[in-house]
């Protein structure tokens, strides 16, 4: 039996306990089963981090957020020497196999070390539901859970006061968040990095609204949008060089109020998103997802991630699942504009 090897890595996000768990309870329940957990994510591979992993050490974690391993957004490749970094802490914990818990960057990493030899399973996570790979990444149900409910909760307040709200929302290159919280919320106006957006327009939009007899609005923005003056809004880098994109809502919502003369207050949801018990929905599909990667980690497998493709777990190369970020249909946009009235 081999010995496992799992981390989580990148931004957390709801459902990584639950992914965690299912990858431990199927490894270990293989006789002579082990499971090596790394310690905030590439980094503890890196310096040596591990902890053995055992059924009762998972028990009790389903329906906690955040990850008993802990994460972070250092990288073998940007910030060492890729696979000769790794190798000691992989020599010294006996690591045969590796299941990776991460996003689009962490999985580019994994698939990277699968090329150069290191056995490697995949599991897709992230808030923003854009990895290629599957149609939907636990973690994205969780926010827009709280972003539907954020929108309820600001329209009661727009709508006593006649102001319009503009909340921002994560979605560094794709719009998923924003679309899928706004068409939930019943937002007035959607805006994506996948379309160009006309502030004018929108103004006179938000006025004819208001002249009917609805003198409340609710704009939804993806932090990756781009400000009236067509820039990336940036909050600064964090500890590992990466920038860290926040605050368009605060350039729009301004514009808005010159163009419209309505008052108007801004939202930044922020780690919000990423934080607390996940639904349901996300408990179930990393459950499903850890399993499957553990039945690939059992047949030998490497290089390749589990993903879903409608209600079905599958798997696809790592190269494939971890391409260009995936936007949000056209069609999908067109259905949120029926309501923008």
């Amino acid at each position: 039996m081999p010995v496992v090897g799992v981390l989580t890595a990148g931004g957390d996000c709801p459902g990584l306990n639950a992914a965690i768990r299912a990858v431990v309870t199927r490894i270990t329940a293989e006789p002579g089963g082990e499971v090596v957990g790394v310690l905030n994510g590439w980094e503890g591979l890196m310096e040596g981090s591990v902890r053995s992993l055992t059924r009762e050490d998972v028990r009790g974690i389903l329906g906690r957020g955040g990850t008993i391993l802990g994460t972070s957004r250092r990288d073998p490749y940007l910030h060492g020497r890729g696979l000769a970094d790794l190798l000691p802490t992989i020599t010294a914990a006996h690591i045969d196999h590796l299941v990776v818990i991460g996003g689009d960057g962490s999985l580019r990493t994994a698939a990277r070390l699968a090329d150069e030899g290191l056995p490697v399973v995949g599991i897709p996570k992230t808030i923003d539901n854009d990895i290629a790979g599957t149609d939907y990444s636990f973690g994205f149900d969780t926010a827009l859970q709280v972003v539907s409910d954020a929108i309820d909760r600001l329209t009661t307040t727009a709508e006593a006061h006649h102001r319009i709200i503009v909340l921002e929302v994560m979605g560094r290159t794709t719009g998923w968040i924003a679309t899928y919280g706004g068409i939930a919320g019943g937002a007035e106006a959607i805006l994506v990095p996948e379309e160009p957006y006309d502030l004018s327009e929108l103004a006179a939009r938000i006025r004819r609204r208001h002249e009917s007899g609805r003198t409340y609005s609710i704009v939804v923005v993806a932090e990756g949008v781009p400000d009236p003056s067509g820039t990336e809004t940036l909050a600064g880098v964090d500890a590992y060089g990466f920038a860290r994109l926040g605050g368009v809502a605060t350039k729009i919502g301004p514009a808005l109020e010159r163009l419209t003369g309505y008052e108007t207050r801004v939202t930044i949801l922020g780690h919000l998103q990423r934080g607390g018990t996940p639904t349901a929905f996300d408990r179930v599909l990393a459950t499903r997802m850890g399993l499957a990667a553990a039945e690939q980690v059992l047949a030998g497998a490497s290089g390749v991630m589990v993903g879903l493709r409608g209600s079905i777990i599958t798997t696809i190369g790592l190269r494939e699942g971890c391409a260009e970020p995936r936007p949000v249909p056209a069609s999908l946009l067109a259905d949120a504009r029926w309501f923008f009235a």
